[in-house]
This record gives C-alpha cells, sequence and structure tokens, in this order.
C-alpha cells in the first residue's frame, strides 16, 4: 500500500518577524487585491511589503488565513 504524497501549497503571503515590526509580501494577485481590499489606504509599504506593528499583525495574518490565503 503506498501512502498519500503530502502536496505543498505555495503560500499567497511571505510573513516575516523584523524586530518590532512585521512584513507582509503578498505573492499571488490575490493576496494584492485582498490587501488592498481590507488595510487603510495609507498603510506603510517597502518597496512590494506591507509594514506592520507588531500589536497588529496576529490579526491581519487571522484575516487573511480565514479569507484562505496561505501564509508562510
Amino acid at each position: 500500500m503506498q501512502s498519500p504524497k503530502t502536496q505543498s501549497v505555495a503560500p499567497d503571503v511571505l510573513v516575516n518577524n523584523v524586530g518590532t515590526l512585521y512584513t507582509f509580501c503578498p505573492l499571488t494577485l490575490r493576496a494584492k487585491e485582498w490587501i488592498d481590499e481590507h488595510v487603510q489606504d495609507d498603510a506603510q509599504w517597502f518597496g512590494h511589503a506591507l509594514i506592520v506593528e507588531h500589536r497588529y499583525a496576529w490579526g491581519l495574518a487571522q484575516g487573511m488565513k480565514d479569507a484562505g490565503l496561505v501564509l508562510a
């Protein structure tokens, strides 16, 4: 009997802890559109990464996961 293969899913958003801030880098169009729809217009960006204060990062990540986005 063969064991089922584990299928890895490509992430939609790459999240990094950079000290007191987190970066959320959208890797797919779906992730970028979600951010555009759910994050304030005056959000801070560093290149292609959304910069989020530590206190808001968990809520943002949970909202993304609840919407079906894959975070890595």
